[in-house]
């Protein structure tokens, strides 16, 4: 998603500064919005969850609540993401907000049913894909460079921040007044879409008219362009491999903190202190490397953090207490916010302009499905092996498949090559206006759930 000028910096030089990343105007108000957003979401989720499990008392209704906001990248994503290259970016964010805020504003209204919740949640997370795959696609657009790459921390770090920050508010608000949570995600909803409209310019949309087809047929060109290019292809199994273990520990929390439970804590005390704990590691993990490493190294030290992530969890099978378990978990998110937003960085510059709407919802989708899975096997194991095994081995298995990824990572000269093919096709987009995005440039991922926004 590289631009036709680039200001990219050399590789002597240090990485680029906040102070650039937020010099620009466009990402402020991108900025803003997304915090914005993020914040409102999880606000909702945890209030949601109460307020279902007050009407019905059924813990798998209320389950059902949070996991429903997964459902459309499961089972359209790619196709929905698809709809963004289609349309003027900003429009597709303005209308993707105002759609949520207004179905938040319905989910709010006193003595709804829970099915009636149920649905007009899954309508309100429809509007996910194509709203963070036109903000992934927009941000190349807005930052060029180095900026990228630490526009992308910042994006990732604030989106773990805001998990944090959202559920503790969400979980205090809900216990009073659940509907006063919905209108305050509602508000954020209003407030992003505001910011959106008067803070980013319009643009064309990327992809033309007589350049459409069918829309299978587009989502397809997608998923072609992540596997059938070596780099990108590349990206996308080292973003897909971190998912596979390092969502793990917060997936078994509760369990893994009722069996190992102590050291001065109670059951609550150590999940809470296992689940934040990879969150905490990343915002370190994403501000650290991506401000203090130069863009060399970073790249650099992209096939030893791969290898760090999994194998900071292979202690486990020594089964230590939840504060051991939680110091784990925050190195293994450290470890993979060193190299993710890195490798985003690449994958959107080496994705030519009218592909990166698509490319988003391939990644996306695929992270959703993979760490879904990642749980999944693993709690099954856990009903037969203690969890601490479990944990240990799985994470020694994703060391040997890091060093299998990472012994597969394209050179210097085919990332540069790729960078550059990328730069040079204009795919079925508009092109660019001479000087367009000059000193200016999105989870896997990766947003999220903060895992989308773990890609882009």
């Amino acid at each position: 998603m590289e631009a036709t000028v680039s200001d990219e910096r050399p590789s002597q030089e240090g990485p680029a500064t906040f102070r650039e990343v937020f010099a620009q105007r466009e990402y402020r108000a991108v900025f803003a919005a997304s915090a914005l957003s993020w914040i409102g979401d999880f606000i909702a989720k945890a209030a949601v969850t109460v307020l279902v499990y007050r009407e019905t008392e059924s813990v798998a209704y209320s389950a059902a609540a949070f996991a429903v906001s997964f459902l459309p990248w499961l089972i359209g994503g790619p196709l929905l993401a698809t709809l963004a290259e289609r349309h003027r970016y900003r429009s597709v964010m303005v209308a993707c907000d105002v759609i949520r805020m207004a179905l938040m504003v319905l989910v709010a209204i006193p003595g709804n049913p829970p099915w009636l919740i149920l649905c007009l949640l899954f309508a309100t997370t429809l509007a996910n894909p194509p709203s963070q795959a036109a903000r992934s696609a927009l941000m190349p657009l807005i930052l060029t460079g180095d900026r990228l790459v630490v526009g992308l921390s910042l994006n990732s770090s604030t989106g773990q921040a805001a998990q944090v920050i959202g559920y503790l508010i969400g979980a205090g608000i809900a216990a009073v007044n659940p509907t006063a949570a919905l209108l305050i995600n509602a508000g954020t909803f209003a407030l992003s879409a505001t910011l959106v409209r008067f803070g980013v310019r319009d643009r064309e949309p990327a992809m033309r008219a007589e350049h459409r087809s069918h829309l299978l047929r587009e989502t397809a060109e997608g998923f072609r362009i992540v596997f059938g290019t070596p780099v990108l292809r590349a990206v996308a199994l080292l973003v897909f491999s971190s998912m596979l273990f390092s969502i793990v520990p917060e997936g078994l929390a509760a369990a893994w903190a009722r069996e190992g439970a102590g050291g001065g804590l109670d059951t609550g005390a150590s999940q809470a202190a296992i689940m934040a704990a990879n969150p905490i590691g990343f915002i370190l993990g994403g501000l650290l490397v991506g401000r203090a490493v130069a863009p060399a190294r970073r790249l650099a030290l992209i096939r030893p953090l791969a290898v760090l992530a999994p194998l900071a969890l292979v202690p486990a099978l020594l089964d230590p207490p939840p504060l051991a378990v939680a110091l784990l978990a925050a190195l293994c998110g450290f470890a993979v916010a060193g190299l993710l937003p890195v490798s985003n960085g690449l994958f959107v510059r080496a994705l030519p302009n009218g592909y990166r709407a698509r490319a988003f919802g391939v990644m996306a989708t695929g992270v959703q499905v993979i760490q879904g899975a990642a749980v999944l096997i693993t709690g099954l194991l856990a009903e037969r092996f203690s969890i601490p095994l479990v944990v240990g081995v799985w994470s020694a298995a994703g060391v040997l498949l890091m060093l299998l990824t990472a012994a597969r990572w394209p050179s210097r000269a085919a990332i540069d090559a790729a960078v550059e093919a990328a730069r040079n096709d204009s795919g079925p987009a508009l092109p660019r206006p001479a000087g367009e995005g000059d000193g200016q440039l999105d989870n896997l991922p990766g947003e999220h759930r903060r895992r989308s926004q773990s890609v882009g």
